[in-house]
């Protein structure tokens, strides 16, 4: 068992070695588009919500 362990963590040490990380300006670049994207998203989400409340009301009174 013990072993098993140990040879998981030999290989996820391995694969991380592989891994190519993201610069900080790509990763800055990358936050700021998340973060643009979510709040025009949530800023739409808000709208149609507001729209379909708004006709539901107006609908069924």
């Amino acid at each position: 068992m013990f072993g098993k362990i140990v040879k998981f963590l030999k290989e996820v040490r391995a694969e991380l070695k592989k891994v190519t990380w993201p610069t900080r300006r790509e990763l800055i670049g990358s936050t700021i588009v998340t973060v643009v994207v979510t709040l025009i998203v949530s800023v739409f989400i808000g709208i149609v919500d507001r729209l379909l409340s708004l006709a539901t009301r107006s609908i069924f009174g």
